[in-house]
């Protein structure tokens, strides 16, 4: 959420922010709400400033023995105003926090211009595209016969899911298990494991809530209540009766991404600024309805309603989350290097960026039967976007609460690199080399052979 105190004083600026990524702000909207809250919140102060100020004639009357009705009336009267203007306050507050939460982040001054991916600032890429000496199967084809079943999934579940079976599960799980390694191991994360299902709060803190509500999988929520009753044959029965809660607000909804849960760790907290960087990684499930993205990426393990990640967040000092956002970028960076895959480091354009996002490197892992570069992981600096919403803060050198900045990304989407290990070690008899590094985490297997 932007700050509102910088909205009142520079919106002509912030628009124009804004413009470069797409997003127009109805400025004349914001100040006539502006106007309506500054009157409204005057008028307030006065009648507040009022009724003390009567109230206190009434000690007074009643000292010198006089008549204190007529009194008592116009501070009943200025209390009835008083309700009412206060209710009126609260409107227009309310309205002016559905706007902010609607607004997106403004990008940082170093990004890039533009308004689609093809104006994405390509940064470097790292390794050399493999060369085949016979035809590329696609990974669909190639787990065909190595356990990629995709037949089963629809029949258990519907379209986009996938199940996986015997080597090609266990490459799965150490793909996960290898990433933990390393960014526990090596980039000092500490390991969390954090719910699945999270509250709309935790939702609407790191800005999927309200605007991405379609992007989401929404679970009602039932409350139990104790039932007892004596069942024909006289036994004594004690259950629970589901019945839906009242307000929908207090629904859960799948997480789509770790970056919920984790960053939401540190909501309405005050964190120590010697805490300062809290770094956490988690391994979980992924879910996402795909809203929109009807007819793009329907073969294969690409784009899904369940996939795994490893997600990578970083609670920051200010005057550090461009640095631990470089930090962070290298640490997913490194998970591709080792496993021997080649990739390329983009810098998103304000138009390609992400609703929270101020600024984002995406890698993208090379796929040869695409022939083409793919996202893998997005590294986000959010600045104090999140924080705000959340009110996530520190202690700063003089002991007063500050935002934190919030940073994460992907270390790495585990069924995404699945598909690039099948792609770029596939060999002409249609198996798989396993990477080097993922050897021990496979009991030593070296290739995963066709059935």
């Amino acid at each position: 959420m932007l700050d509102i105190q910088a909205l009142r004083t520079d919106l002509p600026v912030i628009a124009a922010r804004l413009a470069t990524r797409g997003f127009v702000l109805d400025t004349a909207h914001f100040q006539k709400l502006e106007s309506h809250r500054k009157s409204t919140q005057t008028r307030t102060q006065e009648l507040q400033a009022k009724r003390n100020s009567t109230s206190k004639l009434i000690g007074q009357a009643k000292a010198k023995g006089e008549d204190t009705s007529a009194i008592m009336a116009e501070v009943a009267s200025l209390g009835d105003e008083l309700k009412q203007a206060e209710v009126q306050l609260g409107e227009v507050q309310s309205a002016l926090q559905q706007l902010l939460e609607v607004i997106p982040n403004t990008p940082h001054s170093t990004v890039p211009l533009g308004k689609s991916e093809t104006d994405n600032l390509e940064v470097r890429k790292v390794g050399s595209i493999p060369a085949f000496d016979f035809a590329v199967k696609d990974h669909v084809n190639l787990g065909e016969k190595l356990g990629l079943d995709f037949d089963t999934a629809a029949k258990i579940s519907g379209a986009r899911f996938s199940l996986l079976k015997g080597s090609l599960a266990r490459l799965h799980r150490a793909l996960a298990q290898f990433m933990l390694d390393t960014h526990t191991e090596r980039h000092g994360y500490t390991e969390v494991y954090v719910p699945y299902l999270v509250n709309a709060e935790s939702m609407r803190g790191t800005g999927q809530l309200p605007k991405f509500e379609e992007d989401l999988f929404r679970v009602p929520r039932r409350g139990f209540e104790p039932t007892e009753r004596i069942s024909p044959d006289g036994v004594y029965q004690r259950g629970f009766m589901s019945e839906p809660l009242a307000n929908p607000m207090e629904d859960w909804y799948l997480i789509p991404t770790a970056e919920v849960p984790v960053t939401n760790m540190v909501r309405d907290e005050i964190v120590l600024l010697e805490q300062l960087p809290l770094k956490f990684v988690a391994h979980t499930p992924c879910f996402r309805s795909e809203a929109g993205s009807y007819g793009r990426d329907t073969r294969g393990m690409i784009r899904q309603h369940q996939f795994d990640k490893v997600e990578l967040v970083q609670i920051i000092h200010p005057e550090k989350s461009y640095e631990g956002l470089e930090e962070l970028l290298g640490h997913a960076e490194t998970i591709l290097q080792k496993l021997g895959l080649p990739y390329r480091v983009v810098k998103l354009c304000s138009g390609d960026m992400g609703f929270s996002a101020a600024m984002t490197y995406d890698i993208e892992v090379w796929l040869p039967a695409q022939n083409a570069y793919r996202e893998i992981s997005s590294c986000s600096n959010f600045e104090a976007f999140q924080a705000r919403r959340m009110q996530a803060r520190f202690r700063n050198a003089q002991g007063k609460p500050e935002l934190v900045h919030t940073l994460n990304g992907s270390g790495l989407a585990v069924g995404r690199t699945l598909v690039a290990v099948l792609e770029n070690y596939q060999q002409a008899d249609g198996s798989v080399v396993v990477p080097e590094v993922l050897r021990s985490y496979m009991g030593g297997l070296e290739v995963i052979k066709a059935s």
